[in-house]
C-alpha cells in the first residue's frame, strides 16, 4: 500500500501569521512509518519527497505514483534511503543491497521499481535528477565522520556524511545524519539559512515521551515546533533550522537545490535571533 500527501510551498509572510496548529499542518510531517505501508510526502520545495517504508517481513514495492507523472518513480529522480530499523534489504535495477542499521543507499535516476523487505524501517528522500549516476550502498564505516561542538555549548555531536561530495557523487541530493553526545542537546547553533537549498529533518532514536523543540522561521521572526520520534520537519530556504531535545536523539538531514556545497550557508548568531 502506498499513500502520498502533497505539501505546497509557503511564503515567509504567510508563515508569520500562522498559529501552532497551522505551522504543524504545513511544516511537520507525522505518521511516516506505518507497518506494511509506504508513505510519501511530495513537497513543492524543489519537488523534494520524504517518506517511510516499513515492510515488516513482507516486501513493499515503490514504482508509479500519480504525483510525478512518470511511468516509474525514479524515471527522472534520484533517491537516498536510510535504514533506521533492523536488518533490511532493498532491490532495484536487477541488484540487491542488504542494509544494517544506519546504512544509506543511493539509487540513481532510472533505477526502476524499488522493493523494500526485511525488518528495516526505511526513511526515503528523493529529488529530481538530470542524469543517471551509479547506485551505491554507503555503510556507516564508509561515511565521512565530522566531530563538532563542545560540552560547554551543549552541542557536542558527530556528523556523518553519506550522499555528499566528499563521499560520492549525486545530482542534487545531499544527505547525512547527526548524533548528539550524552549531555548535549543543541543540534545546530549558531543557526543558519541557505537560500539556494531546501532541507528536511527526520528526528529519530527518541523515547516516546521525548520531544525536540525545533526552531524555524526567518531569523527575526522565529517560530517553533515540538517534534516527536520519527517525525520530519520541512525547512524552506528562507527558514532557520535548529533545535534542542530533552533526551538523546539523532536527526537525518537531506537537502536539494542549486548546488551540493554543504558549506553554502549563511549563519545567524544567537544574539541576532528574535
Amino acid at each position: 500500500m502506498i499513500q502520498v500527501e502533497t505539501r505546497h510551498a509557503v511564503h515567509p509572510e504567510h508563515a508569520k501569521a500562522m498559529d501552532s496548529a497551522t505551522l504543524r499542518q504545513h511544516f511537520l510531517v507525522e505518521g511516516l512509518f506505518a507497518t506494511g505501508e509506504i508513505r510519501l510526502t511530495y513537497t513543492h520545495y524543489d519537488c523534494f519527497v520524504v517518506g517511510g517504508a516499513v515492510p515488516d517481513g513482507a516486501a513493499l514495492t515503490l514504482d508509479q505514483i500519480a504525483e510525478t507523472r512518470t511511468p516509474s518513480f525514479l524515471d527522472r529522480r534520484e533517491m537516498g534511503v536510510v535504514n533506521i530499523g533492523g536488518p533490511g534489504r532493498i532491490e532495484a535495477a536487477g541488484e540487491g543491497w542488504d542494509m544494517a542499521t544506519g546504512d544509506v543507499l543511493y539509487l540513481g535516476m532510472g533505477a526502476g521499481p524499488v522493493t523494500f523487505s526485511g525488518q528495516g524501517r526505511f526513511y526515503i528522500t528523493s529529488a529530481p535528477a538530470h542524469r543517471a549516476l551509479p547506485h551505491r550502498l554507503v555503510t556507516v564505516a564508509e561515511a565521512k565522520h565530522v566531530h563538532m561542538g563542545a560540552v560547554e555549548t551543549s552541542n557536542k555531536r558527530t556528523i556523518k556524511q553519506f550522499i555528499h561530495p566528499l563521499v560520492m557523487e549525486s545530482c542534487q541530493l545531499v544527505l547525512g545524519y547527526t548524533t548528539l553526545e550524552d549531555g548535549s542537546v543543541w543540534n545546530t547553533m549558531p543557526a543558519h539559512v541557505h537560500d539556494r537549498r531546501m532541507e528536511a529533518y527526520l528526528y529519530h532514536s527518541m523515547t516516546p515521551e521525548s520531544r525536540v523543540l525545533h526552531l524555524m522561521g526567518e531569523p527575526q521572526e522565529t517560530r517553533h515546533l515540538f517534534v516527536a520520534n520519527e517525525q520530519a520537519v520541512l525547512s524552506p530556504p528562507w527558514s532557520i533550522h535548529s533545535g534542542a531535545g530533552i533526551g538523546g536523539y539523532t536527526f537525518i538531514w537531506a537537502m536539494a537545490g542549486d548546488n551540493v556545497d554543504y558549506t553554502d550557508m549563511d549563519f545567524v548568531q544567537p544574539e541576532d535571533l528574535q
